[in-house]
């Protein structure tokens, strides 16, 4: 009893760690008891804070701490929606972004502006700020697609370009009004915004990838990552603020400068995505939730109309804006569902923009009242329109995002099913220095679907002790399951007795049926001829499997460019279009831009099987590898070569491939590489016998052989004879 009357319970609680414990628990068990009902969790935790807040069960105010995390929690939003879309795609469709938020924009604050002046009687400058209020949107429904995992799909691409435009404009919209009311709409002020605004974008799009860079190349610790990558979050908001734009506009371009460095499948990603689902977003839904007070709609009659009206009117620009969208685009109907769910949600620029509006004064009645821009009923009314129209695009939105993330998971399933249940990765692990990053490049070469087929293999000396041999591989394989586990995939561990490395992962490939494996170089080794094996004695003679060696100098996701060498007739191994395969997904994993050097036979075949999976490649002719060094002129620093390999006395080797350790050695130290050997038909095996490919091309040379000697027996039979008819 002593301890109760020393904390102070009483309504609404003043106890940080009460307060705090209570969200959890909401953040907890909310969505778990209302999803019993159907109720989308976002919903959910809306309603909650409104529970909670103020004007429910009074538990809580939504004081300094709330507005802190849901600010945070908006931000987040945008961030993200900056961080996983598909930058090529977004460039690619800034054209459609820019026409949709454009057209957007002015359906809403048209209908706007006519719904304020003809049905509910407001002035032109109060009924152009509601038009501005439907024109603006949250995307609030952008965790379901983040979770989803279908922030590439076009729809959503063109639906996050456009809420940048149509916000930017209802800011803008926003701050000409409000000069206006207050008399300093000056060519000066237009002048200053325009110069901040473009300073700003600069500085964020092209500053803060530079400093990115340079951070991970040089930081790995995860912690100080992360609060790298916060602090840049942050940094955007306030310049955006600075440049006289919403802090969100800020968060989006800093997500977009920072969307190349920070790979989808990267523990990092990782760590952003957990952190803000976990704490910082649901921390933003509650608190719009505490802003909703049910007794304001029926204090009168206008409250009921003003809210019902501009619910209305929004909701319909919004459907209709989607609506155009997927005819104008040739979407589906689900396509038109998400675009609507992501637009159609009003909550922070809106409730912004009212208060703005409220707090603007216009004049004053005779008995001395204010008169404001938006009065009094518009402020409780847009409270209920932020209310349902979230419900409404969460509801709508969360059908289709879920109907096209299956829809996308049967494509994938029929394209690479067979793979995706087959695929089987191996990474020998011998050194600790190298695990984290043969694990990340392991988990990138790796199908999406794929959670559970990576092994990491130890082989130890079968001299050793158990205890002994224990410990050495206890380390290595414990870092590499930790690190696989932050990017919530699960890697098995191995440790093999043997006395040769080469037959204890021999052993281990044909035992666990592996299909790929992934071998690591320490960034200060030196290549050799050995490491690339003889047909007896190397993994690369005896194991026909797809094998990748790896020499991290740099982390993948701070890579340029990625510059594949293609040897002639590759595209014609049975290994190949695995192989190919393999490179796609690091490609989209990465982000990088994409080089190709190949003869022209071999271009020719991938723009024509693999144009769209590689639209953005840039294509170069490279046929003679007696000129490998002319890529070493070309290549850059940031930029991660990648060479398709062949084994020996196969249909794409090339004597010169003999020398690529040398020419690695000693051009390209600067550089991460990967040398990638396909799978080949008539691999060489454990007792060194001829190839099928090899024994075919003998034997079409004893042909040949034989034919050149017909030929020369031929030609001196008819000179004898030649000469016999001139001498008769």
């Amino acid at each position: 009893m002593l301890l109760l009357s020393l904390i102070d319970i009483s309504l609404p609680l003043k106890n940080p760690v009460l307060q705090f414990s209570l969200i959890l628990f909401i953040i907890l068990f909310t969505p778990l008891l209302l999803n019993r009902l159907k109720i989308p969790s976002l919903v959910s935790l809306i309603l909650a804070g409104a529970l909670v807040g103020p004007h429910g069960l009074n538990l809580m105010l939504r004081d300094s701490s709330i507005i802190l995390f849901g600010t945070v929690g908006l931000l987040y939003i945008m961030f993200l929606a900056g961080l996983e879309i598909d930058v090529a795609d977004f460039r690619k469709n800034s054209g459609n972004s820019i026409m949709f938020g454009l057209y957007t924009f002015f359906i809403s604050i048209v209908l706007g502006i006519v719904v304020g002046i003809y049905i509910l009687d407001f002035s032109l400058l109060s009924s152009i700020l509601i038009g501005s209020i439907f024109a603006s949107h949250t995307l609030i429904v952008y965790p379901i697609v983040s979770k989803l995992g279908i922030a590439k799909n076009t729809a959503v691409n063109i639906s996050i370009g456009g809420t940048i435009i149509t916000d930017t404009l209802a800011l803008l919209v926003l701050a000409v009004v409000a000069g206006m009311s207050s008399g300093v709409l000056t060519t000066l002020f237009w002048i200053r915004l325009l110069i901040s605004i473009t300073v700003f974008g600069l500085v964020v799009l092209l500053l803060f990838p530079v400093i990115g860079r340079w951070f991970f190349k040089r930081f790995d610790d995860s912690v100080l990552q992360y609060l790298f990558v916060l602090a840049m979050v942050f940094l955007g908001g306030f310049l955006a603020e600075a440049a006289g734009v919403d802090a969100i506009i800020g968060a989006f371009l800093s997500g977009l400068a920072l969307n190349r460095l920070i790979s989808h499948t990267s523990p990092l990603m990782n760590r952003i995505k957990f952190v803000g689902n976990a704490i910082f977003i649901p921390f933003f839904l509650i608190g719009v939730g505490m802003l909703i007070n049910i007794q304001a709609f029926f204090k009168d009659y206008e409250t009921i109309k003003v809210a019902a009206v501009i619910t209305i009117a929004a909701t319909v620009a919004k459907y209709l804006s989607a609506w155009i969208t997927q005819k104008l685009f040739g979407f589906s109907v689900d396509q038109r569902r998400l675009i609507f769910g992501l637009i159609s949600a009003h909550a922070a620029v809106a409730l912004a923009t009212v208060l703005i509006g409220y707090n603007i004064i216009t004049g004053y009645t005779l008995e001395g009242n204010p008169v404001r821009l938006l009065d009094e009923s518009v402020l409780n009314g847009t409270i209920l329109f932020i209310l349902v129209t979230c419900t409404l695009a969460t509801v709508i939105g969360q059908k289709g995002a879920q109907n096209i993330a299956l829809a996308e998971a049967d494509e994938e399933i029929a394209e690479t099913g067979v793979l995706t249940a087959e695929e089987r990765i191996l990474i020998p692990m011998n050194d600790l220095t190298t695990v984290d990053e043969l694990v990340n490049l392991g988990i990138i070469v790796k199908s999406a679907k794929n959670r559970q087929g990576m092994y990491a293999l130890h082989v130890a000396d079968n001299t050793m002790s158990d205890e002994a041999a224990a410990k050495s591989a206890g380390k290595i394989l414990e870092k590499a399951a930790v690190a696989a586990s932050s990017t919530d995939n699960e890697l098995i561990p191995l440790i093999r007795y043997d006395s040769d490395l080469v037959n204890g992962i021999a052993g281990v490939i044909r035992e666990q049926k592996i299909t790929d494996l992934i071998m690591g170089l320490h960034y200060k080794s030196i290549l050799t001829d050995s490491i690339l094996g003889s047909a007896s004695e190397s993994i690369l003679g005896r194991c026909n499997v797809t094998t990748f060696i790896y020499k991290s100098v740099q982390p993948l996701a701070t890579i340029r460019r990625t510059v594949v060498v293609i040897p002639a007739d590759a595209e014609h191994e049975i290994g190949f279009e695995h192989c190919l395969q393999k490179l796609i997904i690091i490609q989209k994993n990465i982000g990088s831009r994409l080089v190709i050097y190949a003869a022209k036979q071999t271009l020719a075949f991938l723009k024509e099987r693999y144009s769209a999976a590689i639209s953005d490649a840039e294509y170069k002719v490279f046929s003679d590898w007696n000129d490998f060094l002319v890529i070493s002129r070309e290549i850059k620093n940031d930029d991660n070569l990648i060479v398709v390999m062949s084994r020996k006395n196969h249909l794409s080797y090339h004597s010169k491939m003999a020398k690529i350790p040398v020419y690695l050695n000693r051009y390209f130290r600067k550089n991460s590489f990967i040398l990638i050997y396909p799978v080949q038909s008539g691999s060489i095996d454990d007792t060194g016998s001829e190839s099928a490919v090899e024994s075919v091309k003998n034997t079409l040379g004893r042909f040949q052989g034989f034919k050149q000697v017909f030929d020369r027996v031929g030609a001196a039979y008819k000179r004898k004879r030649s000469d016999s008819s001139n001498g008769g």
